[in-house]
């Protein structure tokens, strides 16, 4: 079975992740994102809610049958092991996903946007190299408030959760600097294109000869 190439791309929240995976896109690469099944799982009649449901109570699901976002995730952030139960639905059901997309894409190669896989470790079998998208923690506060609605205090926190931005960055083969405008990011994404590109055709061409001696 064909095992496409796969980019982990990472970031804090702010950082642009999603910004980068759609220049990715438009340059031809397949992009899966975690955070996307997440919320296909977790909208009205997503599969996951009949569990989420079950485990956490009616309260938690929406009256047109999504998660309740909000109030799920101040549980969360005050009771870790609700934060646990919810991860231990969610977690196997994306991975499940990522899998079959990873699969079925035909593109040279493939990013996988996982907001915390350096934090978990997940993917890590699948992903070839770790692209950390990067900006400065005061753009990150800056970038999310506006966007979300939430309050600095709110991100902060948000931030405290994940991995210092130190640690993030040494585990990273490449890094994205996010602090300019989308013409600087697009640029430097071109660049990493033109390298994932080359590293794909070698990873074919090897996973061709090895199945060629089998």
């Amino acid at each position: 079975m064909r095992e496409p190439y796969c980019v982990g791309l990472t970031g804090g929240i702010g950082c642009g992740k999603s910004s980068a995976a759609r220049i990715f896109e438009k340059l031809g690469a397949a992009v899966i994102d975690t955070d996307e099944i997440s919320h296909a799982l977790t909208r009205p009649g997503g599969i996951a809610i009949p569990a989420i449901e079950r485990e956490f109570g009616a309260e938690y699901v929406t009256v047109d049958g999504a998660l309740s976002r909000v109030d799920m995730r101040e549980r969360a952030f005050r009771d870790p092991a609700a934060k646990a139960r919810l991860e231990g639905i969610l977690h196997p059901l994306i991975r499940d996903e990522a899998q079959a997309r990873l699969a079925a894409a035909r593109q040279p190669y493939v990013i996988l946007v996982v907001p915390l896989l350096l934090e978990t470790g997940a993917y890590r079998e699948i992903v070839k190299r770790i692209l950390v998208i990067d900006c400065e923690e005061d753009e990150q506060i800056a970038r999310t408030t506006r966007r979300s609605g939430l309050k600095a205090a709110e991100v902060q926190a948000i931030m405290a959760a994940q991995l210092p931005r130190a640690k993030r960055l040494a585990g990273a083969d490449d890094v994205l600097h996010n602090d300019s405008d989308l013409d600087q990011l697009r640029r430097d994404i071109e660049v990493l294109h033109t390298k994932y590109l080359t590293l794909a055709a070698e990873h074919a061409r090897a996973a061709s000869a090895s199945a060629g001696k089998s």
